[in-house]
């Protein structure tokens, strides 16, 4: 399966409390960034991935411009600085209650400094008129007006198709002369060892590695054979706190850890064992599942620790890797290349895994067997019930469930269904995504659909007329 390279970086730009981490949440489907109804929230930059069949791209979310000079909000707008410096395309957002304020007009001159082109977004219009809205925004001087009402997901599919239309073109993550190549992403925190471990897997120092993060700047790209099977080996730069990114060229390489995820065929999460697993590692996680890719995690740096800390290190990649249970854990030494080998059988197995197909009818009897064993809730009175199911598409492993009322089914059920699929099929290091897909009622588009009561009374008058007669 080709993947598309991001096509570019947004950036929502504005003023306080205009609505850029709503309408970051609905334009990536998640719930990353915080939302509440006071200014000042969103300090530093996050970003994510908004995709569709279309297109994908990669969001940022800014923290409010106020023009000042000292404290936070000073931070802030230096944070709001960087992701212009390292956007495509600007999407500054305003509040269609308030009009065109002059703190809007401060922000639009200085947009227009970076050279770059800027869209106009013009949100809260729920219960206005649209072209009433937005008019008083038109001597601002931007050639592209957007109405959106981000909190009732309102013309934001719409946007999206602007959005993409100003970006440059797509292009296919597929190599004519390498076709066959598989893309394995090497992703972690600075420091990990993701260098070194590429250096030991080509035997020869290709990579640079040296003992300080933040080494690699940018994400290098490496052909490489392994028992007959053409790799490209994708070096990423450490992806860190953003607290911790001082220098601009190491927030630019954070784009290019995440445009490395977007395209890699399978990633490896290299983790360093003195640390344990931390924030850092959870963030890079949730962009590796956002993607959807096969996934292996490796831990790094095993042989540095004593036996005590090993048994501790256990247990707390047990606990906090719960919510990646598919993900095969290798522990390795980048460094002396112990584990190597166990590492490429993961990387293998979670590859073939994921592209492996499976027919309907054995999707089909895992799904009814699971629903046997362990019935799901009631809701108003019925359960859903399981007509088919098959696979619906591969990164992730989609699977298609046809029934009554399966769109019922609580996201608890849905894990528990995620999980035995992932037990039953004997899949490694591959993600399973649900779409859930109810049968149409046949009698909707009737205007008075008789119920099941009522037709069997007339079954049963028609029979006895019927003898009457006779």
């Amino acid at each position: 399966m080709s993947s598309q390279t991001p096509r570019g970086v947004v950036a929502l730009v504005g003023r306080p409390n205009v609505g850029k981490s709503t309408l970051f949440n609905v334009l990536t489907r998640s719930r990353d960034a915080l939302v509440a109804d006071y200014e000042g929230l969103t300090r530093d930059r996050r970003y994510g991935v908004a995709r569709s069949e279309e297109g994908t791209f990669i969001l940022v979310d800014t923290g409010g411009l106020t023009g000042a000079d000292s404290g936070i909000a000073a931070l802030t707008e230096k944070q709001v600085i960087a992701a212009i410096e390292e956007s495509t395309l600007l999407a500054m957002v305003v509040d269609a209650r308030d009009g065109v304020t002059p703190e809007d007009e401060r922000i639009v001159q200085e947009l227009r400094k970076s050279g770059k082109p800027i869209v106009l977004i013009v949100n809260k219009t729920d219960g206005l008129d649209e072209r009433t809205a937005t008019a008083d925004f038109f001597q601002l001087g931007m050639e592209t007006v957007f109405p959106v009402s981000a909190a009732h997901k309102r013309g934001t599919g719409a946007l999206f198709d602007d959005l993409l239309a100003h970006l440059p073109a797509a292009t296919e993550n597929t190599d004519e002369d390498n076709s066959d190549s598989i893309k394995l992403a090497i992703v972690g925190r600075p420091n990990v060892g993701k260098s070194t471990l590429i250096n030991r897997l080509l035997g020869e120092e290709r990579v640079v590695a040296f003992d300080m993060p933040g080494t690699t700047r940018d994400t290098i790209e490496i052909p490489w054979e392994r028992d007959g099977q053409a790799f490209t080996l994708i070096d990423t730069a450490g992806v860190r706190r953003r607290s911790k990114v001082s220098e601009a060229i190491e927030k630019f390489s954070i784009i290019k850890a995440m445009e490395a995820i977007e395209r890699s065929d399978i990633t490896v999460m290299m983790v360093d064992a003195t640390d344990g697993i931390v924030d850092q590692d959870a963030t890079v996680l949730g962009h590796v599942l956002q993607r959807g890719c096969p996934l292996v995690i490796a831990i790094n740096k095993w042989d540095g620790l004593s036996v005590d800390q090993r048994d501790q290190v256990r247990r707390d990649l047990d606990r906090k890797l719960r919510f990646v249970p598919f993900a095969e854990q290798v522990i390795i030494s980048a460094l002396h290349g112990s584990g190597l080998g166990e590492l490429m059988e993961a990387v293998f197995q979670a590859y073939r895994s994921s592209h492996q197909d499976f027919s309907a009818s054995r999707i089909t009897r895992i799904i009814d067997d699971a629903f046997e064993s362990h019935q799901p809730p009631m809701v108003q009175g019925r359960t859903a019930k399981l007509r088919y199911a098959h696979v619906g598409g591969h990164q992730p492993l989609v699977i298609v469930i046809h029934g009554n009322r399966v769109n019922t089914l609580p996201e608890s059920y849905q894990r528990y269904l995620i999980n035995v699929l992932q037990r039953e099929l004997k899949l490694v290091g591959t993600p399973v995504a649900l779409q859930l897909r109810s049968g149409d009622n046949p009698f909707k588009d009737k205007k008075n659909p008789l119920t099941r009561r009522q037709v069997a009374k007339r079954k049963r008058l028609k029979k006895f007329t019927s003898r009457r007669k006779k």
